[in-house]
C-alpha cells in the first residue's frame, strides 16, 4: 500500500460540463499545470429534449485525460477524480445503453440535466406533497431525476423502461465506467435523487409517484451502496479504464461531484487573509459561490439546516463534510439567447464577450454610470424556466424596450441588460437565503463566465457584495482533483480522515 503522497505527485480533474469534456493535471500544492477539452455530442429531437450519449462521453474523457498526462510518469498520478453534470444515464443488465428517445437510438441513453421533457411529471411529483420535497425548496423540478424516470416509464414503457436495469447520474456513471463499483456518490443521490442520508431511501415516495418497482431489489437500480464524496470508490482503476485512459491500474479515484459542487468545493474555502473582505476571520457559512457556465448555481453552506423557499437543499455533507448545503440556481442563462442573433462576422475573430465589452465602454463614455445605458431595456431571463427562488420551470424570457432597429449599438445594449437581469436573478436568489437565515457577505465567483470582467462586474453592482475570483481560475477542474487527492490519501495507511483533507480546498483556491 502506498504511502502518503510526495512533493513531485499529482493529480486528474476531469469535468463534463453540458456541451464538452474537460481536464487537469493538478498539483499537490493546487497548480493546474496541462487541461485539454474536447467537445461532446448533444442531440435535440424536439423541443425540450436534450440527450447525450454515455458512450461518447467516456471517450472524450479518456482522450482528455490521455492529453494532460503526455510526458508524466504514470506513477507520479495518484488519484482522479470526476465531476459531472446530473444529466440520467440508462444501461440495461449487461451495462449496455438503452436508448431513452422514441426512435430507438441506444447511442442516445443519456437524458440530459437541462432536458424538460418531464414537466408535467414534475408538476405530479409536486401535487403529491410528500415530506421529500422538504428538501427540494417544496417543488420538484424537471431537472431532477424522479420526473424523469416517471417519463420513462409512461413514454417508453418497453424500449427503455423495462430493458433498464441501471439508472446513474453521470458523475456516478464516469466512478463505475473508471472501477466497476456500483457505488453511488452521496452529493448525486442527495441532491438529485431524494436520498436522505440517515434515512436511505424513502421507498413510501416511489411508490406514491408511481415507480414502485425502483424498490425492487434493494433499490438496485439506482443504488445500494453510498459513500462522501472524495471517499475511494472499489479498487480504483480497473484494467480497461486505466487502459483507456493511459493510467496505472489501481490508481485511486474519487467518489464523484456535480459539476456545481465541485466549483464550490474548489473555491468557497479560499484564503481571503489581507484583503480585507467582510468574510475575513469569518467562517465559511458567510460566502456563496457562484458557479456560472452554461447555468449558474448558488451553493451556501450552513451550519443547521436551513430551509429555503423555491431552493434546493438542506442536504447535508453534500459539497463540504459536515455542512449543510442550500442550492440555487438559474437555468440556461439568458444572454446565451441573446447572442444567438450575432452576426460573427462583424467582430473580426474577436472573442464575442471581449469585443461586446469595449464596445459598451465606448458608448458609456457620455454616462455616469455603464448601467445607465439599459434606461429602456429590459430583459427577464427565465427563457429555459425559473430554478430558484421562483421554483417555475415552466416560465419563459421576455425583453421589454426592442424596437425596430437593428444596429450594433441595439445588440451591445441587449446584451448589457441580460447580464443586469442575470445578476438580479442571483440578488433574488440571495435575498431568498437570507430570509431563511444565511448571513451572507462575499461572493465567491468561478465557472467559464467568471473570466467575463463584466459579467462579475455587474453582479458586485447589483448584489453590493465585494466579489472573489481564484488565482487558479480552473477551480472546478481543481475540485475535480480534489477528489482524486482525498482517494489517494485516504488509501495510503489512512493517512489522514476525509474531512480533513478536504481542507486541502482552503489552499488551492487562493486569491
Amino acid at each position: 500500500m502506498p504511502g502518503p503522497p510526495s512533493v513531485d505527485c499529482c493529480y486528474v480533474g476531469v469535468d463534463v460540463g453540458s456541451c464538452s469534456v474537460r481536464a487537469a493535471l493538478v498539483t499537490r500544492d493546487g497548480c493546474v499545470k496541462a487541461t485539454a477539452e474536447e467537445p461532446i455530442a448533444v442531440w435535440t429531437p424536439q423541443p425540450d429534449h436534450y440527450e447525450q450519449s454515455s458512450a461518447d462521453i467516456w471517450r472524450k474523457c479518456c482522450s482528455s485525460v490521455k492529453k494532460v498526462t503526455e510526458g508524466v510518469e504514470k506513477d507520479r498520478v495518484r488519484g482522479i477524480g470526476f465531476d459531472a453534470t446530473c444529466s440520467l444515464v440508462v444501461l440495461d443488465q449487461n451495462f449496455q445503453p438503452v436508448a431513452v428517445n422514441k426512435d430507438g437510438v441506444k447511442e442516445r441513453n443519456v437524458v440530459m440535466w437541462m432536458d424538460h421533457r418531464a414537466l408535467d411529471q414534475a408538476s405530479r411529483v409536486t401535487a403529491t406533497g410528500h415530506s421529500v420535497l422538504t428538501s427540494v425548496g417544496g417543488v420538484m423540478s424537471p431537472e431532477m431525476q424522479p420526473p424523469k424516470l416517471l417519463w420513462l416509464k409512461e413514454n417508453l414503457r418497453e424500449s427503455c423502461w423495462k430493458e433498464a436495469a441501471h439508472f446513474f447520474d453521470l458523475p456516478d456513471f464516469l466512478s463505475w465506467k473508471a472501477t466497476g463499483s456500483l457505488t453511488r456518490s452521496l452529493c448525486t443521490l442527495i441532491c438529485k435523487w431524494t436520498y436522505s442520508p440517515s434515512e436511505g431511501w424513502n421507498d413510501n415516495f416511489w411508490t406514491s409517484i408511481d415507480l414502485e418497482d425502483l424498490v425492487d431489489n434493494n433499490h438496485s437500480k439506482i443504488g445500494e451502496q453510498t459513500c462522501c464524496p472524495g471517499s475511494p470508490v472499489g479498487g480504483g482503476l480497473t484494467r480497461e479504464a486505466a487502459a483507456d485512459l493511459g493510467l496505472n491500474p489501481g490508481t485511486a479515484v474519487g467518489a464523484s461531484l456535480i459539476d456545481a459542487h465541485a466549483g464550490g468545493l474548489g473555491v468557497i474555502g479560499a484564503d481571503v487573509s489581507g484583503h480585507h473582505l467582510p468574510c475575513e476571520n469569518q467562517p465559511v457559512t458567510s460566502r456563496v459561490a457562484l458557479i456560472c457556465g452554461t447555468s449558474s448555481c448558488h451553493m451556501a453552506v450552513s451550519q443547521k439546516p436551513l430551509f429555503v423557499p423555491g431552493v434546493w437543499g438542506p442536504y447535508l455533507s453534500a459539497m463540504v463534510p459536515g455542512l449543510w448545503l442550500n442550492e440555487g440556481g438559474q437555468s440556461g442563462l439568458g444572454f446565451r439567447w441573446g447572442l444567438k442573433v450575432i452576426n460573427r462576422e462583424c467582430f473580426s475573430g474577436q472573442h464575442v464577450h471581449s469585443f461586446l465589452n469595449r464596445y459598451l465602454e465606448e458608448l458609456s463614455k457620455d454616462k455616469k454610470h455603464l448601467d445607465l445605458l439599459t434606461n429602456d431595456l429590459h430583459v427577464w431571463p427565465d427563457f429555459h424556466g425559473n430554478r430558484s427562488p421562483l421554483a417555475d420551470q415552466s416560465l419563459k424570457g421576455m425583453v421589454v424596450g426592442l424596437s425596430l432597429s437593428q444596429t450594433l449599438d441595439d445588440l451591445a445594449l441587449l446584451y448589457l441588460a441580460t447580464l443586469q437581469a442575470v445578476a438580479l436573478g442571483t440578488r433574488h436568489v440571495l435575498d431568498a437565503m437570507r430570509e431563511a437565515g444565511h448571513d451572507i457577505t462575499t461572493l465567491f465567483l468561478c465557472g467559464g463566465l467568471s473570466k467575463n470582467p463584466l459579467f462579475v462586474q455587474m453582479h458586485a453592482n447589483v448584489t453590493g457584495l465585494p466579489v472573489v475570483l481564484p488565482a487558479e481560475r480552473e477551480a472546478v477542474l481543481v475540485g475535480a482533483a480534489v477528489l482524486g487527492a482525498c482517494a489517494s490519501l485516504a488509501t495510503s495507511t489512512r493517512w489522514g480522515s476525509f474531512a480533513e483533507e478536504c481542507s486541502v480546498v482552503q489552499d488551492t483556491a487562493s486569491l
